[in-house]
């Protein structure tokens, strides 16, 4: 039987059950013959208080308490009682400590203070001990738990697609290359690379997305859904960008735009009511410790009914609030940026926003054009606060349509067959989107740096850990 954690001890009711903590100290402080020690686990932003009586806990307890230093592993052993205390229901009436392993003051880098999170990036091994990214990190569990609940109860199949990949989903170019080329020996003797030779026998990379995949499976099993990590070579330091994030892909067969669109507000609605309920002490902490506010703001969403707005649409109304708003100038074309996102969702709309039927120029090759031959049937979900959320799109199922698109991009239709296939074989209409998972996480907690809601940021120059 597994002995409970400090989460469901603090449940229990106060009436001196004998009880068993293990974790690692937070504070410790005396006050006359009594010693108060903080011990967290990480079940919970809430640690439980364990009081010592250094008068009738003897000579053997009164020394491991004087050697003992914030950070180091305890076991406590004691009685549940109520707390004087306020703010917590029960305490530790403590009898017995056992130092399991030592943290010394004068090299254990986190300290009773405040860390910058920039200082914490540095120690990312030992960042989720504090009370923020313990709660980062709980958030994220308890999403992405939600993310196969929401689709399994849909019976979207999860499908595990591949990691490396010789097909580029987006044309974005901004690939990591995987080779077991001696490049070393190649840049020596100055020869071009054989990849014939290659593990592969082609050219391979990481993978950017996995849509594609998910669309054969899609045509096959109506309903399937990826989550996992991908990979973009972005030379971009910014507090945007990953090299390595998680995505999320569902895609549907028979799903036009409207369904897609659908689907989206009900998973970010069921994602927000889920983390605002089983999260709740966390949210609070990050209300009131990172940005005020966010609970509301979540709420909001969660209450709200997406306004649905095409993009032409929307640039009439970037417009029309005059160019002098915005760094980026909007324009019929262009490529809305962020500034333009939270102004369609926080002034024009007032809450969120669908944008639809983009203009085919700045979307990918696979999305289904309109009847109008300028746009095509792509969705942006935009939300207060962040803007854009998640981005898809109705994909285009007929073949010679797909197959002249990807020719007039300079894309070479046979490297593509086996996706082309899917047009050629009891083709079907068929939609789907992606949520970057860490944006996600960023929304709901505030935290302002993308590299802060991922245990080990990836980015450029930085593979630490």
């Amino acid at each position: 039987m597994l002995y409970p954690l400090i989460i469901e001890i603090l449940s229990m009711p106060p009436d001196s059950r004998n009880v068993e903590i293990r974790g690692w100290v937070r504070t410790r402080r005396e006050m006359k013959n009594l010693v108060f020690v903080e011990v967290n686990d990480g079940s919970s932003i809430d640690g439980i208080q364990c009081t010592f009586d250094r008068s009738a806990d003897g000579e053997k307890t009164g020394a491991l308490l004087a050697a003992l230093t914030t950070g180091a592993s305890v076991e406590i052993k004691g009685k549940l009682i109520p707390s004087p205390a306020s703010g917590q229901a029960v305490e530790v009436a403590a009898a017995e400590i056992a130092i399991i392993g030592e943290a010394p003051a004068e090299t254990y880098p986190l300290q009773k203070k405040r860390h910058s999170l920039e200082f914490l990036r540095e120690i990312a091994h030992l960042r989720a001990r504090t009370n923020t990214f313990g709660a980062v990190a709980r958030v994220r569990s308890r999403l992405a738990f939600a993310v196969h609940e929401f689709f399994q109860r849909r019976f979207f199949q999860y499908v595990h697609t591949p990691i490396i990949t010789a097909s580029d989903a987006e044309g974005a170019g901004a690939l990591f290359q995987v080779t077991t080329l001696d490049l070393e020996g190649l840049a020596k003797s100055g020869k071009a690379p054989d990849y014939s030779g290659d593990f592969f026998g082609k050219k391979s990379f990481l993978t950017v997305s996995g849509q594609l995949e998910a669309e054969t499976y899609a045509t096959a099993l109506s309903r399937v859904y990826t989550f996992g990590p991908t990979f973009r070579a972005e030379n971009s330091n910014t507090a945007r960008h990953l090299a390595e994030f998680w995505m999320i892909e569902p895609e549907a067969a028979f799903f036009h735009l409207e369904d897609n669109m659908d689907l989206a507000e009900d998973f970010i609605k069921y994602l927000l009511e889920t983390v605002l309920k089983d999260c709740a002490a966390d949210l609070a902490f990050f209300d009131t410790r990172i940005e005020q506010g966010i609970i509301k703001t979540l709420q909001s969403v969660c209450e709200s009914k997406f306004v649905r707005m095409t993009y032409t649409d929307a640039v009439k109304e970037l417009e029309k609030a005059g160019s002098s708003l915005f760094e980026y100038k909007p324009f019929w074309g262009c490529d809305l940026q962020s500034e333009h996102e939270k102004f369609l969702t926080e002034k024009v709309a007032g809450g969120p926003v669908i944008l639809t039927d983009y203009p085919g120029e700045i979307k990918a090759f696979y999305m289904k054009m309109n009847d109008d031959g300028k746009t095509v049937r792509a969705m942006d979900v935009l939300v207060p606060r962040l803007g854009e959320i998640i981005g898809g799109s109705e994909r285009e199922e007929n073949l010679d349509r797909l197959s002249a698109r990807m020719r007039s991009l300079g894309m070479r239709p046979e490297d593509y067959s086996w996706y082309l296939d899917l047009r050629r074989y009891g083709t079907a209409p068929h939609s789907g989107f992606g949520m970057g998972f860490e944006r996600l996480i960023q929304y709901v907690t505030g935290m302002a740096n993308i590299r802060d809601v991922i245990p080990y940021p990836r980015a450029v120059g930085q593979a630490e850990f």
